[in-house]
């Protein structure tokens, strides 16, 4: 019999394959579940959780119920099972050997390896995935996917369809198949319905193969509105008054992935009209934003930050952003573009509002320069979220948070919140991200520490005295307003 396709969306392929399970009927308020184990009652508790139906068990044999997992469920990892009997590779092969290049081509355009790469692109964009990982072992091909900053294992490959796969992704980048000695970077455009995402490609060889990330540039998914990256309301308007000043610098700081381009974009979006006229130098230009002039870096040919920037000031802009200040050279000039009048916003790493300080010192960028220069500096991080579809409440005491940094407020008991999982957040308890931000406003009292050459650590104190709240502060603040968890915020915090 033909199991309703309403009644197999009520419990997802994962927990079907992990329990053994599968949906069969629904009457009313409940749902005929087939099991191998009637008494596996966590089974039986996690789909009822999840549908919120009553589950009656009905008995089946195991290869009964994986039979019917199989021929009712189609995912992503179906496709790419079925396909992996059609499909006819080149044998591996030393990649310092000779490259049949028709070969490599024609097992690149085979039709079942045209529908894995798709099937495995269009579940990333299902799944909010923000990087691609093609990994290359001794014995296998894995894919993993980059969800909410977590890279999460989805499909182990046999190694034989590595050259077949790489290879497609390469042509659909438009680049050279033939090349598997030297790392590649490439660009591939994807429709999906109405949707057109982008996705930046990396190819490199490794020990065993090649290796490709790709970062996925879904504009849909880009809001670039100030108000809306989660800001505290003091935080806000500290920022909204920095970008509207003429000239100084603005930066941001953060690790990789900590969503600094997002904050960059949305505040020289907030900037972009008519009358003003905004340059970015960028390594390499994520968004394509309208009514912005966009230079992507090509050290090939000398186009680095550096020769840019100085160009940049014989182009009469009034905002100039720099994807990132890596050197003493480019932070030189972009402090001078500052104090002629200029308004710079640029990112760079360091843990901490106050630290960037010292950074900036280190590269050899005068006192003198770095205090009437910087305006703002903006350290954030992003943490994922307790899934608001099955998160719960429980109850711990205050001081159960001091050990997080927390200063007790005489709140006794404090309701907390964590995901259970479910199918929204595939059973992780998280789902999505929200920033934590903390800003430091150059005042003149810590111009004044900066020309005397202060420990970073007498800014700090200075900074927290003015109101500087930390990142482990704001995150804490979203733990107690029930957004995410104590052990995700001393995650993303952890120096």
């Amino acid at each position: 019999a033909t199991i309703n396709a309403d009644v197999l969306k009520l419990v997802p392929p994962r927990i079907a394959r992990k329990y053994d399970v599968i949906p069969v009927e629904r009457t009313n308020g409940s749902l005929t579940l087939a099991v191998s184990d009637p008494t596996n009652l966590p089974a039986l508790d996690d789909v009822a959780f999840m549908t919120g139906l009553r589950v009656v068990p009905a008995l089946a044999s195991p290869s009964a119920i994986r039979q019917a997992i199989v021929h009712c469920y189609k995912s992503a990892d179906d496709v790419v099972t079925e396909a992996e009997a059609e499909i006819e590779v080149l044998d591996g092969r030393e990649s310092v050997g000779p490259v049949d290049v028709m070969e490599l081509r024609a097992s690149a355009d085979q039709a079942p390896v045209v529908r894995v790469v798709n099937a495995f692109l269009l579940e990333a964009l299902r799944r909010g995935t923000s990087d691609i990982h093609l990994e290359s072992s001794e014995t296998a091909f894995r894919i993993r996917f980059r969800i909410d900053g977590v890279l999460h294992e989805v499909k182990s490959l046999p190694k034989r369809l590595e050259p077949a796969i790489v290879s497609r992704i390469k042509i659909m980048a438009n680049l050279d198949i033939a090349e598997r000695r030297l790392p590649q970077d490439g660009r591939i455009k994807l429709r999906s319905g109405a949707r057109e995402v982008d996705f930046r490609v990396n190819v490199l060889p490794m020990m065993f193969g090649e290796s490709v990330v790709m970062r996925i540039l879904d504009k849909d998914a880009l809001n670039l509105d100030l108000t809306k990256l989660g800001l505290d309301p003091q935080a806000l308007e500290q920022l909204q008054a920095a970008t509207r000043s003429t000239n100084g610098v603005i930066l941001i700081t953060g690790p990789t992935g900590s969503g600094k381009t997002t904050t960059l974009y949305s505040a020289v979006h907030s900037l972009n009209s008519p009358d003003v006229a905004i340059m970015t130098v960028e390594d390499p230009v994520e968004y394509n934003l309208a009514g912005i002039n966009q230079v992507p870096v090509n050290e090939a040919i000398g186009r680095t930050f550096a020769t840019v920037l100085r160009s940049f000031l014989r182009h009469d802009p009034d905002v100039i952003l720099v994807g990132e200040i890596r050197d003493m050279e480019t932070a030189q000039i972009a402090i001078r573009a500052a104090l002629t009048g200029h308004l710079v916003l640029s990112t760079i790493h360091t843990n901490d509002c106050p630290s960037t300080v010292a950074r900036l010192l280190d590269m050899g960028i005068a006192p003198y320069l770095v205090a009437p220069a910087l305006r703002l500096v903006v350290a954030q991080r992003l943490v994922r979220k307790a899934c608001p579809a099955c998160r719960e409440p429980y109850e711990v005491d205050e001081d159960a948070l001091i050990p997080y940094g927390h200063v007790p407020e005489g709140r006794g008991r404090c309701t907390l919140y964590r995901g259970r999982g479910c199918n929204a957040c595939s059973f992780t308890g998280m789902r999505g991200r929200v920033g934590l931000y903390e800003i430091m406003r150059v005042t003149p009292e810590i111009r004044g520490l900066i020309l005397a050459n202060a420990p970073t650590d007498d800014i700090r104190e200075v900074a927290r005295q003015q109101g500087m709240k930390t990142l482990r502060e704001m995150g804490l603040q979203k733990v107690l307003e029930g957004i995410t968890t104590p052990d995700e915020v001393l995650r993303v915090t952890a120096e």
